[in-house]
């Protein structure tokens, strides 16, 4: 008998599922309805019956100006949220006239050295009206403080602006490495975030917990939801310690997933996720606000399984993973661009991408009743098992002192690397099918159109920054800075200090240097 096919994270599919393999399966217990405990059909009682999830495109690349254009662009085009990618200077807390940055201003996203930056990047855009997703992690209360002022500046208080910085450290130190300070002062610096924004930013999502980078890595979906609920426990845990109510931070926690092209085994994982996290923050942190028990998340299509070859072929993978992570309830949604895996998107590719989610939102019918695939024998088995599987990563990582006892002993970083090798070695042996890439290939494909970086861009921005910083007073924002220092020396708060650091016009590599200068930085 040849052997079962297996869903990404190893599970068999058998040829038939009945009921029988559903026996003394509780629908009550399991299922629930939706927007009622345990959540596994969602969060909300009408899901997109009452509206349709947050439809983004993930944008950003070379400077505020032409970020804020392709912003309002997405914007005219029907999208509903924003989200900013980073290069990688800010994202390391480097200014763009560092050494270190050279090269890499406004490469893999937009180049926000100062408050000027920010103001260019937000111009004209309704911050009262649209959230924006920040992907930034080890200087995210930096950005989040920025688009306060900003926001404060065009006449809009704190309450009234929404959005999401990542600031998710742990997935860095996993599988991404844009961290700058060792673990545990970062860990201060995000529960430092929990506490200020319940005071002055409550309608912001302080956190995004994220799977995304784990699977982009090499995961399983299995150990995309384990090692991310298992991070999400560890920062639930630090709040608590830091003396936060579970409650008064909580509903503010979100998550963000990545979509993959095993259709069922998606649908099953997020479905999980759900169940899980409602168990988690009832039975281990004794939650009692029925949101701080929503696992509420964002989903972005796979980038890692799009291609270079026949890259057309990514607009039919990312239409099945939104579909997806559609069927599995998310509350926001970004779909990449077909070329992405050959340069930033085009506005072609982008609006093709947002088409993608609305052609599924206004066209398919999916989204007419909540979870359509619920009491599927193939899907329920399915989530169970992903559950099971994931449960049995958390006791393990449990038994090693938690998520970052795990992460410094190297746990996690040791099982994605195994499961990333058997998926390569699958795709190389002719086990696994990449359609263009190792069946079904072309000789003689044309070059497609790709975005050419502006040889001229750093150097601008280098120079906008020495003009910054020209007209500055000096010794303003010395004093701020040594205010930076002195409070990440004690257990103050340090958002406080660091916006009046912003104020005083110091710049995000300045206000992390005096960081570093306090904290360290992090070597593996």
């Amino acid at each position: 008998m040849a052997d079962l096919p297996r869903t990404d994270s190893g599970i068999e599919i058998k040829p038939l599922y009945t009921h029988e393999d559903l026996t003394d399966w509780d629908p009550a217990a399991k299922l629930g309805v939706p927007g009622e405990p345990p959540y596994t059909r969602g969060v909300y009682s009408s899901m997109y019956t009452g509206r349709l999830w947050t439809m983004r495109q993930y944008s950003g690349f070379g400077n505020a100006e032409a970020t804020n254009e392709r912003f309002k662009f997405l914007l005219n085009a029907g999208q509903t949220g924003l989200s900013c990618a980073f290069d990688l200077p800010t994202q390391m807390g480097y200014d763009s006239d560092h050494g270190r940055a050279e090269g890499e201003v406004g490469k893999v996203g937009v180049a926000i050295d100062s408050m000027e930056d920010m103001r260019l990047l937000l111009a004209d855009l309704p911050l009262d009206k649209v959230t924006t997703s920040m992907t930034i992690n080890s200087t995210a209360a930096i950005l989040l403080l920025m688009y306060e002022l900003v926001a404060e500046e065009h006449g809009v208080a704190g309450d009234q602006i929404g959005g999401t910085i990542q600031n998710d450290l742990l997935k860095e130190y996993i599988a991404r490495g844009t961290y700058v300070y060792p673990p545990r002062p970062s860990m201060r610096i995000i529960t430092d975030i929990f506490g200020y924004c319940a005071q002055h930013v409550p309608n912001w999502n302080t956190i995004s917990i994220s799977g995304y980078h784990i699977r982009e890595a090499g995961s399983t979906a299995v150990q995309e939801i384990a090692f991310t609920l298992a991070n999400a426990i560890a920062y639930v845990q630090a709040a608590v310690d830091a003396g936060l109510g579970v409650d008064d931070f909580a509903p503010r926690l979100s998550f963000f997933w990545n979509g993959h092209n095993n259709f069922f085994e998606e649908v099953a994982k997020f479905r999980a996720a759900r169940r899980m996290w409602h168990t988690i923050m009832t039975e281990r942190f004794g939650a009692q606000d029925p949101k701080s028990k929503m696992l509420r998340f964002h989903t972005q299509t796979g980038g890692s399984t799009l291609t270079a070859q026949q890259p057309q072929n990514n607009v039919v993978r990312v239409a099945l993973q939104a579909l997806a992570a559609v069927m599995g309830g998310t509350q926001s949604l970004h779909t990449n661009g077909f070329d992405e895996a050959l340069s930033l998107p085009t506005e072609d590719a982008a609006r093709m991408a947002l088409r993608t989610q609305q052609i599924i939102g206004y066209e398919t019918g999916v989204v007419d009743t909540p979870d359509p695939l619920a009491g599927s024998y193939l899907v329920e088995s399915l989530t169970d098992e992903v559950e099971q599987s994931a449960w049995e990563y958390i006791e393990r990582i449990d038994d090693k002192g938690g998520a970052v006892a795990a992460i410094e002993a190297g746990f996690q970083m040791d099982e994605i690397e195994t499961a990333a090798y058997d998926y390569t070695k699958s795709i190389d042996d002719d086990e696994r099918v990449i359609i263009g890439v190792n069946k079904f290939t072309m000789d003689d494909e044309p070059e497609p159109a790709v975005i050419p970086v502006d040889p001229a861009l750093e150097p601008g921005q280098v120079e906008r920054l020495a003009r910054y910083k020209a007209n500055r007073d000096t010794a303003a924002v010395e004093s701020a800075l040594a205010g930076v220092k002195a409070t990440a020396e004690t257990s103050d708060n340090l958002l406080y200090s660091m916006k009046d650091a912003l104020r005083a016009d110091c710049t995000l590599g300045e206000i992390s240097d005096a960081l570093r200068d306090v904290f360290g930085t992090y070597t593996p």
